[in-house]
């Protein structure tokens, strides 16, 4: 079996953060997604500028590792002609499987008050909060190790009736947030991001209910990783308590670290950079 890993979308921010990550800390292939034609930008992106951009700081890395996909969130049958693509790249002399899978899609529109609600705002909301990850789960769940690999990188292929040890676990992750929490949100506002990624927390549970159904060697979680200093929080850093205000690369290795120590105690549930739950 020829493990890789998945960040979708890959250049920006805490997507960047961990693409670099992974390919300075393992030795594993990983695939990187990115918009072909950004709205702020003058240009299309190209694959080599996009491996150029991700590649640039780091040191002693084999570019060949990294393979680029173009990926527009808001379209399906760019999310399919991606994981075409994917399934096309991928080694013929070995068969490979999803090892660390990173779902970032996301936008945020702070509503304070019902006033500010706007269809066309909390539609785009929706699409990239919740119906892409949905997408995403619909086309590229299929590179997930079948359960007959449960025991990759043992002499003994498993049985349907052997689960797969905690080590060999693939890890299917979606970036959520806190304010998706029902019991959490004493504040109120930001509603569509709130309901948003409250629905994408059903999503990371309903998925993972179908992996143990089908007794796939993998789990599906949410991850907080706080307030990361990007585009997206740029607005609120200033309402950020002190030591709160995580950078990209800090944000990206603690939960590459909490991804790593989640098992099957874990799955289906919610988890922030500290390793600790976030309730529904």
């Amino acid at each position: 079996m020829s493990p890789f890993i998945l960040i979708s979308p890959a250049t920006r921010g805490l997507s960047l953060a961990l693409t670099r990550h992974y390919l300075g800390t393992t030795s594993l292939p990983v695939y990187a997604t990115y918009r072909p034609k950004p709205p702020s930008a003058e240009q299309p992106r190209t694959p080599d500028s996009v491996r150029e951009h991700i590649l640039r700081p780091l040191k002693g890395v084999d570019p060949a590792r990294l393979r680029v996909l173009p990926l527009d969130f808001t379209s399906e049958e760019s999310i399919a002609a991606a994981a075409n693509t994917l399934a096309e790249t991928l080694p013929k002399d070995a068969e490979s499987y999803l090892r660390i899978a990173f779902f970032l899609a996301g936008v945020l529109y702070p509503e304070r008050q019902p006033a500010d609600l706007s269809l066309e705002k909390v539609a785009e909301t929706f699409q990239l909060n919740v119906i892409a990850h949905l997408l995403l789960i619909k086309y590229f769940s299929r590179f997930l190790p079948p359960t007959a690999s449960a025991s990759a990188g043992t002499s003994h292929p498993s049985t349907h009736n052997t689960p797969a040890p905690e080590s060999l676990l693939a890890k299917w992750v979606h970036v959520s947030a806190r304010v998706g929490s029902i019991s959490d949100n004493a504040l109120g506002g930001w509603y569509s991001y709130r309901a948003s990624k409250a629905a994408l927390n059903q999503v990371i549970r309903t998925f993972d209910l179908h992996l143990q159904v089908k007794r796939l060697p993998a789990i599906s979680v949410g991850v907080h990783p706080g307030t990361v200093k990007t585009d997206l929080s740029k607005p609120f850093w200033s309402g950020v308590k002190p030591g709160k205000l995580f950078e990209p690369a800090y944000a990206a290795e603690r939960l590459a670290e909490v991804v790593k120590g989640l098992g099957k105690a874990q799955r289906g549930r919610v988890w922030d950079w500290k390793g600790e739950e976030v309730r529904p």
